[in-house]
């Protein structure tokens, strides 16, 4: 299992520079080596080091004394523990104050911490706990820390966190900004090993920024890389990668060895969690070569780790057992219990894939039942169970343990405290939803497989609503889905792509059906390929586009005949699914023809969503028109058609119905003070910008307000937190819809911000809007609406427009970016 770490985890001496006029030379060459050292760049501290303790050690010993702490402070920050130790061995020219005692003891307390010489390391840290009793020193701050680091060696992660905390208090008192950032990033270390992954992303983020303002690189890799785990916990791969990428930059750039073991490592944990296991296994075998050259024994374990569930993963359970091996007098050494809990859950793995199915069980519960189990390992080894059961036929006691992980599972979510946090995390268990359902379907059990589905969806967007709470029970039985069908007076049709195979409900006030469908890894290429195409210029119906064809009669073609022509399709899509437009799918026959025109699609989050959804209330006619902004830098210029379909639109609406902010009035800010909740429509026309690794960073880009960098951009954050009760709000703007897809809440952007806030229909776009058609389309959709059609009936209608012109508007480029989410 994959562990974590930190730049505190390794000492970090309060060097003080004398003011000595008679030593100036050894003063200037000392402060280079130090601001060096400071800024991360190590193996060059060092041997500006060793060359002032071999120029001073003759004539003044005393700085020779403090060129040999700082040359085995560095080598301890390079992971090189033991040659550390040498120097600090080797006897002190001229080691004689307390504040330099303390720094010596602190020093050899770490990288005996991290040889696992426990015993000796407690022994020093006492000596200096002690001499820090008489009076406070400056090096009293760092012996906090290197306490810190020997509680979590130790797996003691409560008093890791005090000793963290005290540390950043005596720097924050003595304003000491380094000490300040050690201990930041600390205390971020101690919320990912106590699985507090929304805390650890507030303290690493300090940390981070901390590190930046101070120019600490080396500072800022680490906070970086513990960014990165963070994230990875939450399940947020993308944004893992991209945090690891930036740390492994970081570290080459200094030629930090010992983190770039720890990178190559993320690397691997990044490939396996995405199931590329050769590519796994390569990085963790490189960083394996780096970690024993430096005898880094922490690294070396946790290795070997990965090594082991990569290769039972791969079904290679030679290579797994030959891991375990190395393993075994490393962990009994080093007395740590989550690596022992953790070669336990691997021999578990390894005895069920041998089908030894009783130690297999056995050991599993083990791990479960061990207090000091991570939630993690807990709901993983239930997951395994159940798994297990599942093969040996027990049915009842599967079911009971896919209940028991899942309730496991959504303890740990509901601990999450930011919306930010929950979004990503469901993946962590997407494996255990995709298993249970298949379970309950193969068991003939398809109305409870569609509720556990369903109980996946929209997590976040429904407790931010207040449609469910924090901890929605594990009861199966309470989903009406015919009554929802009636309620909407629509076809209801639910997907799910599943490793193994995908499933499709269909939803009719008299009848659910459930279809199977290819597996997800066969139809995520098929739709990848057909958005491409749908981006170019090209009709796809002038040549019945193949992948068009297929995705229809895989997607659609099993429950054409439950479709009345005309009526309403509401589309409760998953993965893949949530980034394509179905009116582009081409039905066959009689002829080829795109679906949009046989229905009005819809897209929702959730059966639950859509049951608790109220009639809209009609609070008026009133329009907020935002707009035309003035351009704020050269990467959003100008959009010489706003103005014109700002007009287009307020001709539908009386004056005194119609609220405009353009031009320079077309602020965030103007849109923020404007109590928005009183308008019935809210209408954007402006550049759009999705953000990909944090979608609520996504942001429509209107003018200016102040001298900030940002303040030309009204955040999908800041949307969210503003209540709105529209019937419509329409972003008329370049990828409104987003562009990153979260387990269970499918497309994450502008369009979810707006709906959060509590929109009952938001119009976003999937692609880039074309400026050229847009004014027309929407013209005609709100000439529709005052025409009395539902907001998705008028939608459907103007693209229909554009598909039956004869010129270039015909084409799905034009028509089909905009997409009608519903919300409550």
């Amino acid at each position: 299992m994959p562990r974590l770490w930190s730049v505190w985890a390794v000492a970090m001496l309060l060097l003080i520079p004398l003011k000595d006029t008679h030593t100036f030379t050894a003063s200037v060459d000392y402060n280079e080596a130090r601001e060096l050292f400071l800024r991360g760049y190590l193996e060059t501290s060092q041997q500006k080091a060793l060359q002032g303790y071999r120029r001073s050690l003759a004539s003044m010993p005393e700085w020779a004394s403090r060129f040999q702490l700082l040359e085995a402070e560095t080598l301890e920050w390079r992971g090189m523990y033991e040659d550390a130790l040498r120097i600090l061995a080797a006897p002190a020219p001229a080691l004689n104050s307390q504040e330099q005692a303390i720094q010596k003891l602190t020093a050899e307390s770490v990288a005996l911490t991290h040889l696992h010489l426990f015993s000796n390391a407690n022994d020093k840290l006492e000596k200096a706990e002690k001499l820090c009793e008489s009076e406070s020193f400056a090096a009293c701050g760092g012996v906090s820390r290197a306490r810190g680091v020997f509680a979590m060696e130790r797996g003691q992660m409560t008093e890791a966190r005090q000793s963290f905390l005290k540390s950043l208090s005596f720097a924050q008192a003595h304003h000491d900004e380094f000490l300040e950032t050690t201990a930041l990033s600390g205390l971020g270390y101690a919320s990912l090993q106590s699985e507090r992954y929304d805390e650890a992303v507030d303290w690493s983020t300090q940390a981070y920024r901390s590190a930046v303002d101070l120019d600490a690189e080396d500072m800022a890799q680490v906070a970086s890389g513990n960014l990165g785990w963070a994230y990875f916990e939450l399940g947020d791969r993308e944004r893992a990668l991209e945090l690891f990428l930036d740390a492994e930059t970081r570290a080459a750039k200094l030629g930090d060895l010992r983190f770039e073991v720890k990178w190559q490592t993320t690397l691997g944990d990044v490939y396996w969690s995405t199931e590329n296991f050769a590519q796994a296994t390569r990085s963790y075998a490189a960083a394996l070569v780096l970690a024993r050259h430096i005898n880094s024994t922490d690294d070396i374990v946790d290795i070997l780790e990965d090594l082991t569930h990569a290769s039972i993963d791969a079904g290679k359970l030679d290579a797994a057992k030959r891991y375990l091996l190395q393993l075994d007098p490393l962990v009994t050494a080093s007395n740590n219990r989550l690596d022992a809990l953790d070669v336990k859950f691997a021999q578990a793995r390894i005895a069920a894939a041998s089908r030894d199915d009783k130690d297999a069980e056995s050991l599993f519960h083990e791990v479960e039942k061990d207090p000091a189990s991570q939630t993690s390992m807990r709901f993983g080894a239930e997951h395994e169970l159940a798994r297990l059961y599942e093969s040996e036929d027990k049915t009842a006691d599967a079911d009971r343990m896919y209940r028991t992980s899942l309730s496991t599972f959504e303890s740990a979510r509901a601990s999450l405290k930011s919306e930010e946090s929950k979004l990503p995390f469901l993946a962590n268990a997407t494996g255990i939803y995709d298993d249970y359902i298949h379970f309950l379907v193969a068991h003939h059990k398809t109305d409870q497989a569609l509720a556990l589905a369903d109980r996946s969806r929209a997590r976040t967007l429904e407790q931010g609503l207040g449609v469910v709470s924090n901890s929605r029970s594990i009861s199966l039985a309470s989903l009406h889905p015919g009554e929802i069908a009636r309620k909407t007076n629509a076809t209801l049709l639910f997907y799910w792509l599943g490793e193994r195979e995908s499933y499709l409900w269909a939803i009719t006030p008299a009848k659910t059906t459930m279809f199977t469908l290819p597996a997800r890894a066969q139809i995520t290429p098929v739709v990848e390929r057909y958005r491409k195409t749908l981006l170019g210029l090209s009709d796809p119906i002038e040549t019945s586009n193949a992948d068009g064809v297929a995705l229809y009669r895989m997607l659609v073609s099993p429950v054409r005949e439950l479709i009345r022509p005309g009526s309403t399709v509401i589309l409760l899509n998953d993965g893949v699914l949530s980034q394509l437009n179905f009116e582009t799918l081409i039905a066959p026959e009689p002829t080829p023809h795109y679906f949009i025109e046989d229905a009005t699609l819809v897209s929702a989050s959730s059966l639950d969503l859509l049951a608790s959804a109220k009639p809209t209330e009609r609070t008026g006619n009133r329009l907020l028109l935002v707009g035309d902004a003035v351009s704020p830098n050269a990467d959003y210029p100008d959009l010489p058609k706003a103005a014109f379909e700002m007009a287009q639109i307020e001709q539908h609406f009386s004056a005194s119905e119609v609220t405009v902010f353009a031009r320079e009035r077309a602020t965030a800010e103007s849109y923020l003070a404007s109590e928005p909740q009183q308008f019935a429509y809210i209408h954007f026309v402006a550049h759009g910008v999705a953000s990909r690794t944090d979608p609520l960073d996504s942001a429509i880009i209107l003018s200016r307000s102040t001298a900030e960098a940002d303040s030309f951009k009204l955040h999908a954050r800041d949307i969210m937190k503003h209540p709105i009760h529209a019937r419509l709000v329409t972003i008329s703007a370049c990828y409104g819809s987003g562009t990153r897809t979260y387990a269970g809440e499918g497309l994450v952007g502008l369009a979810w911000a707006f709906l959060r806030a509590g929109a009952h229909h938001v119009i976003g776009a999937l692609w880039e809007v074309s400026e050229e058609s847009t004014p027309r389309l929407m013209d005609s959709l709100y000439q529709g609406l005052a025409d009395g059609q539902t907001p998705a009936e008028a939608l459907r209608q103007a693209k229909l427009t554009l598909l039956h012109s004869k010129g270039e508007f015909r084409k799905p480029f034009f028509w089909a970016p905009l997409q009608i989410y519903t919300g409550v």
